[in-house]
């Protein structure tokens, strides 16, 4: 697989995965089906931009939760790494408190079957994918390395999904929730563009 997954069935899978002190194993999507789900993957555990990205998710997990959306992180390191790193308090560079399941993909094929496997350092990229109820992927973002995901345009595709699913109406540059959409035709978009 790999590639643009947009409009094609989320890869499932089976694995190891730990939430909070728990260790659940045979995790997959299928069991969150009929919900929305932001998978994303990080390169490692006890690194350096990915315990401010997971505690991002984290500190906005009600958000998600409100909107009925699960949260699933993944990457390359062990469930005994992630139960580790669960330990370490965020003062010390860990995710002490992190509120949603970590999936180990110590075999790499989840990241490879989503497209973000690195071949040569054997870790993941920084993809994003946004699952409709149905499990079909709806958005994915992937970042290199360095690069930092925004917690906000996560919430903010969540609401788009959701907003053109429950009116039919397509979400324009830079909406948010709230703010004026518009019909998928040419006279919808002069009344957008009419304002």
């Amino acid at each position: 697989m790999g590639g643009v997954l947009v409009g094609k069935k989320a890869p499932d899978f089976k694995a190891v995965a730990v939430f909070g002190d728990r260790v659940m194993e045979g995790f997959s999507l299928a069991q969150f089906q009929g919900k929305h789900i932001v998978l994303f993957f990080y390169p490692l555990d006890f690194t350096f931009v990915c315990p401010t990205e997971l505690h991002a998710f984290s500190d906005k997990l009600e958000e998600f939760k409100k909107r009925g959306v699960e949260v699933v992180a993944v990457s390359v390191d062990s469930h005994f790494s992630h139960l580790a790193w669960l330990k370490t308090p965020r003062a010390r560079g860990g995710i002490e408190g992190v509120g949603y399941p970590i999936v180990s993909d110590l075999n790499k094929t989840i990241a490879a079957d989503y497209g973000v496997l690195v071949e040569s350092r054997g870790i993941a990229y920084r993809g994003l994918f946004l699952i409709d109820k149905e499990g079909i992927v709806r958005h994915q973002v992937v970042n290199d390395l360095p690069l930092g995901r925004s917690v906000d345009e996560a919430l903010r595709m969540v609401d788009a999904l959701q907003f053109f699913e429950n009116n039919g109406e397509v979400c324009p540059a830079n909406w948010r929730k709230g703010e004026k959409a518009m019909k998928p035709d040419q006279k919808g978009l002069e009344t957008y563009f009419g304002k």
